[in-house]
């Protein structure tokens, strides 16, 4: 399993991976780093024969994920914008197609592209 900056995992009781956007400071607010990160764990989580459901969720209790971080689109450029879409779509695309259920813990806004990755999940559960 990897480490990384923005996304925690942490394994339930057996068979459970909860996966934790944790930028609490952004209202869980998807940049590319945590696009990227979402799309490694997963890739590796749907891969995983001992992971039997996969929960998606943010850190706090103001948001689920607050969309797209605005602050970093307006510094990327058309290129980067194109990348950073392309990377979105798979990170939905990711948990629609994943070979064993997704839920959506929803705590707080879900906002545009936090809109779209509760809904690629197979179920939906809101605080």
């Amino acid at each position: 399993m990897s480490t990384f900056e923005n996304i925690l995992t942490e394994r339930l009781e057996p068979g459970i991976a909860v996966v934790r956007i944790n930028r609490p400071q952004a209202l869980n607010a998807l940049n590319s780093k945590t696009l990227r990160e979402l799309q490694l764990e997963l890739s590796d989580l749907a891969k995983d024969n001992a992971v039997r459901v996969v929960v998606l969720t943010g850190s706090g209790d103001k948001a689920f994920i607050a969309g797209a971080d605005i602050t970093e689109m307006k510094e990327l450029t058309p290129g980067e914008g194109v990348i950073f879409s392309q990377v979105g779509h798979e990170v939905a695309k990711l948990l629609e197609t994943m070979p064993k259920p997704t839920i959506a813990a929803v705590n707080g806004f879900a906002l545009g592209g936090g809109t779209e990755m509760a809904l690629a999940c197979d179920f939906i559960l809101a605080s």
